[in-house]
């Protein structure tokens, strides 16, 4: 069996796993070309200071583009700049200051995301790198701490999903309603912690714009990374990108790229294994509208603008949809006409260059004289920073790529998403519209799954000292889907400083079922759902059920944050999803008797060796446990193992 994109980019950035051609559910190390962080750095830097570590590894892998909070000239964080800069002058990283523009569009039009490379950013949004080829993904702060220290992160490969896009968008359709369409007509988790592939003769037709807004919404569609193949739209914005770059005397792309590229572009193999296929007829597809407050929600825009929703305030800002293309089909909407009355209009370039580009088109002067109101080229209040926020009661219409309930202001105000010119038509109505009438056409649902089985018999590892060749413990069931870590641990806990383990443990799951701490005991195995520890990041929904003394937790599937967070601290996570579902047949009864934590009495039996969990004499494939995750178990987790590494221990 051949391999999927993911799986060939994350082999040749490959440093320690599997001795064999690499499939989802492998978990490996990994040595990205880059690591972005931006305001977050300072928090990178506690967390790799408090490692021990005397330099960063490579100089050459972190970048620092500064964007979060660039409005908030305070002098505390105006101290916390002049830290991250003179951090990375000392260790001569790229820093990249305040007002350059959003991470993401630096990384891709300074020419440190290229086809086939892997580049990771401390940030949600780093799929958008996808566009160029790239596997573009996440990690949490402290894999960025470990890379800065070895290089090197550890990583599970996903599961890959196929989108094949076929037709061409017509007149008024755009990258952001292919994006807000997909998250809307398969809103059921089809794509979660999935690599999403995106193939066909349709993708020709999309815009290098159009292509980084739909990879950057891959975040809010579930996936951990949306990729694009190379073609001749990419090949011209390397082009132009490496011309730019060397203006500046930096040679990040050389021609010897470009040929290779051409001749040998990453692609899957011919009979690379997909989990599932969906197809999407581009012609098909009208404008759309997410909300409010959820892009799993999509109204056509032909139905909404019945409605005159009034709006407040509109956002044309962030890294999804605040590119040249975007600037100038909203100037396109807005020129010769006026913000209505009661509208705030918010502009914002997505980096200093295409504000200036922006401005030489004319483009950025019919916004500000339609009554548009500018703000730097960066992030604000698409993370609700800044000037311009939504008011209780308001309702705001965006170009951004998240409408979370109280995310760009209050919780008593409503989000909707669209288009630059949904958006900039909207802002001059004073109500949800676009430039012109709409026809309401969407796609049908075409999602194929193909069954992937369970992992091969006959593969075993060897298990390194310290780590547990077997486990038998108690079943404990705790079948609820989406099990929040807000419902592992409350957020009355989360921030209060000094609680000590015993404390955690006796709180474990206490806003799922407040009996579950006397009901359990150490050595227990816990059985949780599909998507087990979603929500918030809170490294503490792994440590807590790690110090009640579970053994481990065995899902249908994991947030890909929780798994993070579960093994950089040491905690053993594996998917059997034939096992919850077995489960869920034999104790319908009592889940259907609403009980939160079934304990039936029966054992686990769980081979790491030979990658089996046995129940009731029937037997489970897991994919085994290599040397990375049982290292991080071994060790204690993530900044242990680095300190061991680095010879600090």
């Amino acid at each position: 069996m051949g391999q999927t994109v993911v799986e060939k980019i994350a082999q040749a950035h490959m440093t320690e796993g599997p001795k064999r051609p690499l499939r989802a559910g492998d978990v490996v190390s990994l040595k990205p070309r880059h690591v972005m962080t931006h305001d977050n750095t300072a928090a990178v830097m506690t967390k790799f200071r408090a490692i021990g570590a005397a330099h960063i590894h490579d100089p050459r892998q972190p970048v620092f583009p500064i964007d979060h909070d660039i409005q908030n000239t305070s002098d505390a964080n105006l101290a916390k700049y002049k830290s991250i800069e003179e951090f990375a002058r000392e260790e001569g990283v790229d820093f990249h200051p305040p007002g350059t523009g959003i991470s993401h569009q630096v990384m891709v039009s300074q020419g440190y995301v290229v086809p086939g490379s892997l580049v990771v950013g401390s940030d949600s949004h780093s799929n958008m790198y996808g566009a160029l080829s790239a596997l573009g993904t996440p990690v949490v702060r402290t894999d960025a701490a470990a890379i800065w220290a070895t290089g090197e992160f550890w990583w599970q490969i996903p599961r890959t999903v196929q989108v094949s896009l076929e037709g061409k968008l017509r007149g008024g359709v755009t990258g952001k309603d292919v994006i807000v369409t997909l998250c809307g007509l398969y809103n059921q988790g089809e794509v979660l912690n999935a690599a999403v592939e995106f193939t066909g003769p349709g993708v020709a037709g999309l815009s290098m714009d159009a292509r980084m807004t739909i990879a950057n919404m891959t975040t809010e569609w579930g996936a951990l990374t949306g990729w694009f193949p190379v073609d001749d739209v990419t090949l011209d914005y390397l082009e132009r990108r490496k011309a730019v770059i060397e203006k500046d005397g930096i040679t990040r792309i050389t021609e010897d790229d470009l040929e290779k590229w051409r001749k040998a572009p990453p692609q899957p193999d011919v009979d690379a294994s997909y989990t599932a296929r969906i197809t999407v007829n581009l012609a098909e597809i009208s404008p759309h509208v997410s909300g409010p407050d959820t892009v799993q929600v999509m109204r056509s825009l032909a139905d909404i603008e019945k409605d005159r929703i009034r709006v407040h305030k509109a956002y044309l800002v962030s890294c999804v949809n605040s590119r040249l293309e975007d600037i100038e089909s909203a100037a396109a909407v807005v020129k010769g006409k006026k913000i209505a009355d009661g509208v705030e209009f918010y502009v914002a370039a997505a980096s200093k260059e295409i504000q200036e580009a922006a401005e030489s088109s004319g483009a950025w002067g019919a916004l500000l004289e339609a009554g548009a109101r500018p703000l730097p080229p960066g992030c604000g209040p698409c993370i609700g920073l800044g000037a311009g926020l939504l008011e209780p009661g308001e309702v705001g219409i965006s170009a951004t790529n998240r409408n979370f309930k109280g995310r760009m202001g209050s919780r008593d105000a409503q989000a909707y998403l669209g288009s630059p010119q949904v958006v900039a038509a909207s802002a001059v109505a004073g109500h949800i519209t676009g430039p012109e009438p709409s026809d309401g056409l969407k796609p049908a649902r075409t999602f194929e799954v193909v069954e992937a089985g369970a992992p091969p018999e006959g593969e075993s590892v060897e298990i390194q000292e310290g780590f547990p060749a077997k486990i038998k413990g108690r079943l404990v069931l705790v079948p609820q889907d989406n099990l929040n870590t807000d419902g592992i641990y409350g957020k009355d806990y989360t921030y209060r400083e000094g609680m000590t383990k015993e404390q955690m443990a006796k709180v474990v799951m206490e806003n799922y079922d407040p009996e579950f701490a006397a009901k359990t005991r150490e050595g227990d195995v816990l059985v949780g759902g599909w998507n087990f520890g979603t929500g918030s990041s809170r490294e503490q929904a792994a440590t807590a059920l790690q110090a009640k003394g579970i053994a481990l937790v065995i899902a249908g599937s994991f947030s890909q944050t929780y798994l993070r967070n579960a093994y950089n601290n040491g905690f053993v996570c594996i998917d059997c999803s034939e096992l919850v579902t077995r489960l869920r047949e034999q104790l319908k009864e009592q889940i259907e008797a609403g009980s939160p934590t079934i304990i039936p009495g029966d054992l686990l039996d769980i081979d790491f060796a030979n990658g089996t969990v046995t129940h009731r004499g029937k037997v489970f494939r897991i994919s085994p446990l290599g040397s990375v995750p049982q290292s991080l178990v071994v060790e204690g987790g993530i900044e242990n193992l680095v300190r061991k590494r680095l010879g600090l221990d």
